[in-house]
């Protein structure tokens, strides 16, 4: 009997897998040069970086913190807000093609149940909402678009999401009038949305609250568009769409208007490379440029693998937070979790990460062994970053 056809999303996966194996047979062959050269000149080897101050504080979760004295006598008081610690927690991408379909059309409030704790137990969760809400308009002329109902919206409220990001390379896959469709049903739904909006005034505008005393701000932008819809995604005076991070001047911009009246800048990015497991020279870049403009948090998705996090100086970097509700075929893209960051104004109090397995779609927390191991997997991914524990 003859193999089945191959679904999109498998295709998809796939080929970005051949495109990962191309770019890692040319790393190592820069490695190798690069080594041969080391040897020429007679260039000595570095020392790594030192092990930080990890701390284990639950069964459930790597937590790291900073040492009291390192934090809180370095920190001067207007660093701080108003001295009280603030939970926020981040989810990869989510859609809702087939199989989540089905259970989206069945119960909404289903769809998030297993992982719905985990987010709910924070202050402030945000995701990463990777399609368009709407039933109308026409699919733009792209290779994988995807569309979802309006009981999306009800899907991340009833799971404990307050904050979605749009700001992806399928926001907009329906055109403009789908983009205003997806915002509109936001906020019916009470779900607030970055990364997109009228103009670029909007799209570039963090998510803004309070939470007891201390002002957060929370961006999103983009580092992937089609190359042949990046000026047509781009929102600009006037005109509707994302936020783009090509536009580096204007994110740096946004980041440094909400660092001037906030306690905390989070940045929540779509970025880096399909199932590259380190973060690009491009992402690096940019995230050092971001925080260096005042942003304390940066986090991002995109590459459906999970990515290694830490400490940049005083900034805490998370370079991917592979799928959360989303279609995976492969072991590696199967492999989530909710990462927690704790803040006190500019701050990072710590972290930790949550580890959960993909199954039907659907992220469901690992126990006992698996999640030991998992979390022994996620800590290693920080090794090709350049981040401090």
């Amino acid at each position: 009997m003859g193999s089945l056809p191959l679904t999109t999303e498998q295709i998809r996966v796939r080929r970005a897998e051949r495109r990962a194996q191309v770019r890692r047979r040319r790393a190592t062959v820069l490695v190798v040069a690069a080594g041969l050269v080391a040897l020429g000149v007679g260039i000595l080897a570095g020392r790594g970086e030192t092990g930080g101050t990890n701390r284990v504080q639950t069964p459930t979760a790597e937590s790291t913190r900073s040492q009291p004295a390192r934090t809180t006598v370095s920190a001067p008081q207007s660093r701080l807000g108003n001295g009280k610690p603030v939970t926020l927690a981040f989810g990869g991408d989510i859609h809702f093609e087939t199989p989540i379909r089905e259970r989206l059309a069945a119960d909404p409030a289903s769809v998030l149940v297993s992982i719905a704790p985990v987010l709910r137990r924070a202050d402030v969760a945000v995701v990463n909402l990777e399609t368009a809400v709407t039933d109308r308009s026409s699919r733009v002329a792209k290779e994988y678009t995807f569309r979802a109902p309006a009981s999306a919206f009800e899907a991340l409220k009833a799971g404990g999401v307050d904050v979605a990001s749009v700001a992806n390379n399928h926001g907009m896959d329906f055109g403009v009038s789908g983009l205003r469709d997806t915002l509109a049903a936001a906020n019916r739904a009470n779900v607030r949305v970055i990364g997109a909006g009228n103009d670029d005034r909007q799209a570039y505008a963090p998510y803004r609250v309070t939470i007891d005393g201390q002002r957060l701000a929370i961006i999103g932008a983009t580092q992937v568009l089609d190359d042949h819809l990046i000026d047509a995604w781009s929102a600009s005076p006037g005109d509707p769409g994302l936020a783009s991070a090509k536009n580096v001047t204007r994110l740096v911009r946004a980041v440094r208007d909400a660092r001037a009246t906030s306690d905390t800048v989070v940045v929540f990015l779509h970025w880096g490379a399909e199932l590259e497991t380190c973060p690009t020279p491009r992402q690096r870049r940019l995230a050092r440029t971001l925080a260096s403009a005042g942003a304390d948090v940066i986090v991002g998705a995109h590459a459906h693998v999970l990515l290694g996090a830490g400490r940049l100086g005083s900034a805490f970097v998370a370079y991917g937070l592979g799928n959360l509700v989303f279609y995976a075929s492969r072991e590696a893209t199967s492999q989530t979790g909710v990462l927690e960051v704790t803040v006190t104004g500019r701050r990072v109090d710590g972290y930790r990460f949550v580890p959960a397995r993909i199954s039907g779609g659907l992220p469901y927390p690992l126990a006992g062994s698996e999640r030991t191991s998992a979390i022994a997997d996620w800590r290693a991914l920080r090794r090709c970053t350049g981040l401090r524990p």
